[in-house]
C-alpha cells in the first residue's frame, strides 16, 4: 500500500502551492517541468518545503483542503515546524 502525502511548494515568486501525491519526487519533477499544474507552470522553479505523510489518499486530500483554507502565515508556520 502506497503512502500518500500532502505537500507545500514555494514557487519562484514566493507564493505557496498545496497539493497531494503518492510520489513526492515524481510530482516535484512534474511541477518543475511545467506539467503538473497551471498555477506552478508559470512560477518555476518550485521547491518542496513541506511534506506530510498519510495512510490513505482520502486523508491526504482532506489535509490538502484544510491547508488550502489556511492563511499564508499559518502555512509558513507549518513549514517552519518541519525544519
Amino acid at each position: 500500500m502506497k503512502t500518500n502525502y500532502t505537500y507545500l511548494l514555494r514557487c519562484a515568486d514566493s507564493t505557496l502551492y498545496c497539493g497531494w501525491t503518492n510520489d513526492p519526487q515524481k510530482r516535484l519533477a512534474a511541477h518543475n517541468a511545467g506539467t503538473a499544474s497551471k498555477y506552478t507552470a508559470s512560477r518555476r522553479p518550485v521547491e518542496m518545503v513541506y511534506l506530510e505523510a498519510h495512510v490513505t489518499k482520502s486523508g491526504a486530500m482532506k489535509r490538502e483542503a484544510a491547508i488550502k483554507k489556511m492563511k499564508r502565515a499559518d502555512k509558513l508556520k507549518l513549514i517552519e515546524s518541519q525544519k
